[in-house]
C-alpha cells in the first residue's frame, strides 16, 4: 500500500479554513478543478465531475467536525489506483493560523508505486494552492 501526505500552513484560524472546505460537497467552492459536486445517499456519496468531464465518485467515511477531518473512499475514478481512501484535516496552529493536511493511502493497479504517489501527491499539492489562493481572495 502506498501512501503520500500533502501540507500546507495559512495565515487563515482553522475555524474558517474548516467552514470552506469541511462540507463534503464544498469542493466546488475552492477547488477549481471540480467544479460540479453532486450529494446522494443522505449526504454520504458525491459524484464529482472535473473541468475536463471525468466522474469521481467518493464516499464519506468518517467526519469529525469539532477535530475538523473527514475521510473518504474512491467508489469509482479514472485513477490507476485501488482501496484508496484519503483524510482531510484542518489543524490549529498557534497565532490564529492553521495546517492544513491532506494524506492518501492506496494500492497502485497497472502502474509502479511511484506514479501513483506523484499523481495523489500533485492533486494534494495542487487542491492545496488552490485553497490558499481561494482563502486570499
Amino acid at each position: 500500500m502506498a501512501t503520500t501526505t500533502a501540507t500546507i500552513d495559512l495565515p487563515v484560524p482553522a475555524a474558517r479554513v474548516w467552514q470552506l472546505i469541511g462540507g463534503f460537497d464544498s469542493l466546488p467552492d475552492w477547488l477549481p478543478y471540480i467544479p460540479v459536486s453532486t450529494l446522494s445517499e443522505g449526504g454520504r456519496v458525491r459524484s464529482l465531475k472535473s473541468d475536463e468531464g471525468g466522474v469521481i465518485v467518493e464516499r464519506l467515511e468518517a467526519f469529525d467536525n469539532q477535530a475538523r477531518t473527514y475521510s473518504y473512499s474512491i467508489l469509482q475514478a479514472p485513477f490507476p489506483v485501488t482501496g484508496y481512501r484519503s483524510t482531510l484535516t484542518v489543524h490549529e496552529v498557534s497565532g490564529g493560523e492553521s495546517r492544513v493536511e491532506w494524506a492518501g493511502t492506496f494500492t497502485p493497479a497497472g502502474t509502479s508505486e511511484e506514479e501513483a504517489i506523484t499523481l495523489f501527491h500533485g492533486i494534494y499539492t495542487e487542491g492545496l494552492a488552490a485553497l490558499k489562493k481561494t482563502l486570499d481572495a
